[in-house]
């Protein structure tokens, strides 16, 4: 075996011998691309992945920001930083159609991310998912898995988007996402509307959940065994599967946010999507993490044990841990949507200091 060939071949290996999905946790062009040659089929973007990608390359885009202000003399930052937003998602749907077209729409999609600055609106998030997913045939778009964001996926689906629910940690909302989605779809059966393999999936954000469980123990000053808060988003994701299963939901789940090798290797054998990071997925390859078949393997009992211990990590592992009413209240979700506001107001910044920079 070449050298080359060593590297790839624990996610080659994953894509070869089980259904689990690779998706490459980013949208710029050049990851994308080094991803599908480790068998990616599919990519995610969010507003710090895509602030993170026009950064990455301000030689191009410097100079589309200000064509795009010439072209449009009244729009505002806003409204620049957003179009460039759709030409990058549109750019790396491009490199997956043949993965689209070959899996007949399961795969091959390219994620973009409804503003997170509507995720009050039930009725804004379907208008602007229904716009993203005319963008390119292969687009799936991200709603927030809040009470609000449930709803809006669910219109959404029933008018054709293909979803993939974002803000997202427990097995509670992933669950009620699931279902909403089954019900989008058998409202589309009933009224004879075009049935299609539309590729949802449901995002469950283990990488954050484990963030979030270290931040509540250490606030509560609950000393927990070392590792064992690394299991977390690995036991939650694995849960939900099982859950999906059991019920016949035709969406998947995705594993995302990734802080260890575990969030990968626990899952493959499932009929699921894992999206690493790209440096994440160089370094599974780099070190031969085995794709062994584990999505079955329970979580070890000890592990769990202590996990169902802590108050905070029953209600994100529990079917009816949270309320739908409660899913935006989660101390991930607020953490995490704080997040994507700020980067929403960075790529605004970094939009205002190409038109308009500061004086000498």
């Amino acid at each position: 075996m070449s050298i080359a060939e060593t590297l790839v071949a624990p996610l080659a290996a994953a894509a070869a011998k089980t259904p689990t999905a690779l998706w490459n946790d980013s949208a710029d062009p050049e990851e994308l691309r080094q991803s599908i040659e480790f068998g990616a089929v599919g990519a995610t973007c969010n507003p710090v992945i895509a602030l993170t990608a026009v950064r990455s390359d301000l030689a191009k885009w410097t100079p589309r920001i200000r064509r795009l202000a010439e072209l449009h003399p009244t729009w505002g930052e806003s409204e620049i930083g957003w179009a460039i937003v759709r030409e990058l998602s549109i750019d790396a749907a491009k490199l997956l159609l043949p993965a689209f077209e070959e899996s007949g729409g399961r795969n091959g999609r390219l994620s973009i991310q409804t503003d997170p600055r509507l995720h009050r609106d039930k009725d804004a998030l379907v208008a602007q998912a229904v716009e993203f997913s005319q963008l390119a045939p292969n687009i799936i778009v991200k709603i927030p898995a809040t009470a609000t964001g449930v709803a809006a996926m669910e219109e959404a689906a029933y008018r054709g988007v293909s979803i993939n629910a974002t803000l997202s940690f427990t097995v509670a909302q992933a669950v009620e996402v699931g279902a909403a989605l089954e019900r989008a779809l058998d409202r589309r059966a009933a009224e004879g509307l075009p049935e299609q393999e539309f590729g949802h999936v449901v995002t469950i954000m283990g990488g954050r959940l484990d963030d979030w469980l270290k931040a509540w123990t250490a606030k509560n000053r609950i000393l927990v065994t070392p590792g064992v808060l690394d299991w977390a988003g690995v036991a939650a994701l694995k849960r939900a599967h099982a859950v999906f299963r059991q019920r016949g939901y035709r969406s998947r789940i995705l594993s995302a946010a990734f802080r260890n090798h575990l969030q990968w290797s626990e899952l493959v054998g499932g009929d699921l999507v894992v999206s690493p990071p790209f440096d994440w997925q160089k370094r599974i390859n780099e070190n031969g993490i085995p794709a062994d078949n584990r999505i079955d393997e329970p979580v070890p009992a000890a592990v769990l044990d202590e996990l169902l211990n802590l108050s905070e990590f029953h209600r994100a592992y529990e079917v009816h841990g949270l309320t739908p009413a409660e899913f935006g209240d989660f101390g991930a979700s607020r953490n995490t949507l704080r997040q994507f506001l700020d980067a929403d107001a960075q790529l605004d910044a970094l939009v205002r200091d190409v038109l308009i920079p500061a004086a000498p």
